[in-house]
C-alpha cells in the first residue's frame, strides 16, 4: 500500500474535518490520521513515518501552536501547518518559533488545505535532496583522521514505516507484509531478539484498514497465567486478591483494532487454550464474570523461538500455531543482511543527533565498512545502542569515525576482515615469481569484487593508478563475469 505522504491532523473536539479528509485522502491519495490531542499524535509518530502535521486552535487557544513548536525540536523533519481563526491574536514571534510552513484561517477551505499540503511535501522533498547533495559535496575528497569520507555506494535504502532496509531479503519480506496488512488474517512474526519484530507489527497495523483503531501491545514473557489472563481478558472486581476494581482487558480495549502479543512462545499450555478459543470465536470472558463478550481484534504474535520446533517438542499447541500463522514472517538477523547496516547506522545517527541536539556531519566510509563486518548478536537494537553512544562521543561539526567505535567491535571487525581475506589460499606455481603473481591476482580480483568492479575505487584502495590497475586486469585476464 503506497502513500504519497502521511498527514497527522490534531483537531479540536467538535471540529468538522470531513470535507478536508475527503480531499486529502481521495484527491491527493495521502494517508490521513485524525487525532484529538497532541499526545495521540506523538503516539502515532512513534510508530509510523509521518511527513506533515496539521494542528488546529480555536479563539484564544495555543495548544496546537505549542504542539507544533515542540514538534520542531522533537521531529524537525516533519512539515508543520497551523490552522487558526484569528492570526492577529497570535504573535509573529510565536509563529516564527514554531517554524510553520503555512497558517490557514477558519472556516477552512479544503481545496486550499490540499494545495498547501501538496506544496509543503514538495518543499520537504526538495529540502531532503538538497541536504543529500550538500552532504556529498562536503564529504567528497578530503581525509579526516586518516579515513575516507566519500560516500559508500550501496543499494538505495527504503522504509516501511520505521523499518529501514536496503537488503533484498528485507525488501521481499516488507512487500509481502504490505499485502498482508490489507487482510484480516492473524500474523506470526518470528526472529531473534532485537531484529525489529515489533516495528514490523506496528507497520502492518498502520497500513491496515484498522489503522484508525488502537494497537495495544502485551509482552507475554515470564507472566503468570492469572496476571496475563487479567491483562488480556480483563477481570471483575473481587475476582482475585487485589482485584479492587473492574478491568477492561486489552482485547476489549482494542475492539476494532490490533493486539500485538510479544514472546508468545512463553505462554503456558493452559493459557494457549484460552487464546485459541479467542482466535476461533472472538470470545472474551473476564475473570470472575458470567457473561461472554465478543470482540473484533486482529492478533499479531511474535516469538524469538521457532514455534515449529516447540510444536515438535510438544511445548506449543499445533492448532494454535496454525491459527496464528495466517501470514508468517521470519525477520532475518542483522548478520545475514549486512547491506542493511549502513542505512540503519545513518538513520540512527540522524535520529540520535537530532535528539541530542548534535550537528553530526555523517559517518565515514571506513566506519561504515567496519560496522558492516560486525556480527551484532543483539541485532538492530545493539547497532542502535552503539550508534547512540558514538553520536554522544562525536563533537559538533565532525564525522562519526572509527575512533568513536567500541574497542570490542573494532577488534571483531579486524578479526573478521583478516579471516575473510585469503583464508585457504594456496599459491600457484613453482617459482617464487609465479607464486607472488598468483597472490597478486587473487588480491586484485577480490578487491574488484568487493568494490563491485568500480575501477576508480579499487585502484585507490590498492594504491594503484587506474592505468596500473587496468594493466593488471589485462595481465591476469580478470573479467567481471568471473
Amino acid at each position: 500500500m503506497d502513500h504519497s505522504g502521511t498527514v497527522v491532523i490534531v483537531a479540536r473536539p467538535g471540529s468538522d474535518w470531513s470535507d478536508s479528509l475527503e480531499v486529502l485522502s481521495e484527491r491527493y491519495a495521502y494517508r490521513v490520521l485524525l487525532v484529538g490531542t497532541p499526545a495521540e499524535a506523538l503516539t502515532a509518530m512513534s510508530s509510523i513515518h509521518v511527513d506533515l502535521a496539521v494542528a488546529e486552535d480555536r479563539q484564544e487557544e495555543t495548544v496546537g501552536l505549542d504542539f507544533l513548536t515542540r514538534l520542531r525540536v522533537s521531529h524537525p523533519e516533519i512539515m508543520r501547518v497551523y490552522v487558526t481563526p484569528a492570526p492577529s491574536s497570535v504573535s509573529y514571534q510565536a509563529l516564527a518559533k514554531a517554524a510553520i510552513y503555512q497558517f490557514l484561517l477558519t472556516p477552512l477551505d479544503p481545496a486550499q488545505l490540499g494545495l498547501v499540503v501538496e506544496r509543503a511535501l514538495e518543499a520537504r522533498e526538495l529540502h531532503r535532496r538538497h541536504r543529500i547533495l550538500s552532504r556529498e559535496f562536503k564529504i567528497s575528497g578530503a581525509l579526516m583522521f586518516g579515513e575516507r569520507r566519500e560516500p559508500v555506494f550501496r543499494p538505495e535504502s527504503h522504509q516501511f514505516e520505521k523499518l529501514v532496509y536496503a537488503s533484498e531479503k528485507m525488501a521481499e519480506m516488507c512487500d509481502v507484509a504490505k499485502q498482508a496488512a490489507a487482510t484480516e488474517l492473524p500474523i506470526l512474526i518470528q526472529g531473534e531478539t532485537g531484529t525489529g519484530k515489533e516495528l514490523l507489527a506496528r507497520a502492518i497495523h498502520y497500513n491496515s484498514p484498522r489503522r484508525a483503531s488502537p494497537l495495544l501491545v502485551q509482552n507475554c514473557g515470564g507472566m503468570p497465567d492469572e496476571l496475563l489472563q487479567s491483562e488480556l481478558f480483563g477481570h471483575k472486581r473481587g475476582a482475585f486478591t487485589g482485584a479492587i476494581s473492574d478491568r477492561l482487558g486489552l482485547f476489549r480495549a482494542a475492539d476494532g483494532g490490533t493486539v500485538f502479543l510479544d514472546e508468545i512462545s512463553d505462554v503456558s499450555p493452559s493459557f494457549q487454550v484460552s487464546l485459541l478459543r479467542f482466535l476461533q470465536e472472538g470470545e472474551v470472558k473476564p475473570l470472575g464474570a458470567d457473561k461472554v463478550i465478543h470482540c473484533n481484534v486482529r492478533i499479531i504474535a511474535a516469538s524469538n523461538k521457532p514455534l515449529q520446533d516447540l510444536v515438535a517438542q510438544g511445548k506449543f499447541r499445533q492448532d494454535l500455531y496454525f491459527r496464528l500463522k495466517g501470514f508468517e514472517f521470519e525477520v532475518p538477523p542483522l548478520r545475514d543482511r549486512p547491506d542493511d547496516i549502513g542505512p540503519l547506522a545513518e538513520f540512527f545517527a540522524a535520529k540520535h543527533a537530532d535528539a541530542m541536539g548534535r550537528k553530526v556531519l555523517g559517518i565515514t566510509a571506513n566506519t561504515l565498512e567496519k560496522l558492516a563486518l560486525c556480527s551484532f548478536p543483539g541485532n538492530v537494537r545493539e547497532l542502535e545502542n552503539e550508534i547512540r553512544r558514538m553520536v554522544a562521543l562525536t563533537n559538533d561539526g565532525e564525522y562519526i569515525t572509527t575512533r568513536n567505535m567500541a574497542p570490542s567491535l573494532l577488534a571483531a571487525a579486524s578479526a573478521r576482515r583478516q579471516g575473510d581475506g585469503l583464508r585457504g589460499f594456496v599459491p600457484e606455481g613453482i617459482t617464487l615469481k609465479d607464486q607472488v603473481e598468483s597472490l597478486e591476482k587473487q588480491i586484485v580480483g577480490r578487491a574488484l569484487i568487493r568494490n563491485h568492479w568500480n575501477q576508480s575505487r579499487t585502484a585507490a584502495e590498492l594504491g594503484l593508478s587506474r592505468v596500473g590497475l587496468a594493466n593488471k586486469i589485462k595481465r591476469y585476464n580478470l573479467n567481471e563475469n568471473g
